[in-house]
């Protein structure tokens, strides 16, 4: 039984929906954590807002009755009228994205296919660059489809450990031309011998993740700085820049899927990413926070337990 309450507490608290439990005589039995950074005034014992069940302020709440031996309680779920227009808005703005960029190289690859018709023309050269097309394309369809092997579980820990600064580094000049057309300075730092128990892929999504959250947002003339570090309790991955920097009470929902900053909206970013890496690194046993504040930078720091 204890270890149902602590199971069914965790869920709770980490439900992406704000939930609440309310006792018979309508007092806060619990709440998520979403909730709580929603709402204000959901404290324990005490008597739940009586507008927030109403729709007074704005919310549509969904109430699941249900007894638990002599108790009977209710739960509450709460959202904004907003909430489902911003998750199509975001969910139709990921779908653009991908959809322009199947585009791009399918262009080309059908332009380098029709000037391989042509008389003299180098025939083999326009394969190898219409293969080169094909990988992309095929790239593209593969990140796609890992958003689905994240959510049925895929495999993330793996049976050796991972060097992480070479991930690092390999990370790092991928994205050269991209964080300098950015105005973003890219730096890499940190302990060689550190390593994390997971595959080489899953940590290259996690560090390109958080690189490309920098190079997006912190802004020109930023540093970004990727490094790794042995410490207790185990390895710590981060990833800080200098620049525009996130309003504290926005930290806390980073992680969310498909979650964005006011400011961030302007971005082609689909909200994606930061839940990407949360859910990667937890599966691997660690943990991922966020630090900052407006005009001084974001820390993401990812924690992951000794190899």
């Amino acid at each position: 039984m204890e270890t149902d309450a602590a199971r069914g507490r965790i869920l709770l608290e980490e439900s992406r929906e704000a939930v609440v439990v309310l006792d018979a005589q309508g007092r806060v039995v619990a709440a998520s954590r979403r909730a709580r950074q929603t709402y204000d005034g959901l404290r324990e014992g005490e008597p739940f807002p009586p507008e927030l069940l109403a729709g007074d302020r704005g919310t549509t709440p969904l109430i699941v009755p249900y007894a638990i031996g002599n108790r009977n309680e209710r739960l509450v779920y709460l959202s904004t009228q907003g909430d489902l227009a911003a998750y199509e808005e975001l969910r139709s703005g990921f779908t653009a994205a991908v959809s322009h960029e199947l585009r791009t190289p399918l262009a080309r690859l059908l332009s380098l296919l029709e000037l391989a018709l042509l008389p003299g023309e180098d025939v083999a050269e326009l394969v190898e660059q219409a293969r080169r097309e094909v990988e992309q394309i095929r790239e593209l369809i593969d990140e796609v489809l890992f958003l689905s092997e994240l959510e049925s579980g895929a495999r993330v820990v793996s049976l050796g450990a991972t060097p992480v600064l070479p991930v690092l580094e390999a990370v790092a000049a991928d994205l050269e031309e991209r964080s300098a057309r950015a105005g973003v300075a890219i730096e890499v730092e940190g302990d060689d011998e550190a390593a994390i128990a997971m595959r080489p892929r899953m940590l290259r999504v996690v560090a390109q993740n958080l690189a490309e959250n920098a190079i997006r947002y912190a802004g020109p003339g930023s540093t970004a700085r990727l490094s790794v570090r042995r410490e207790p309790p185990g390895v710590v991955l981060s990833v800080a820049d200098d620049g525009a920097g996130v309003a504290a009470a926005e930290l806390p929902r980073l992680f969310e899927r498909f979650y964005r900053t006011d400011r961030s909206r302007a971005s082609r970013g689909t909200g994606l990413g930061l839940a990407i890496v949360k859910h990667v690194v937890a599966a691997a046993g660690g943990t991922v926070d966020a630090h900052g504040a407006r005009g001084r930078g974001l820390e993401v720091r990812c924690v992951f337990p000794v190899s």
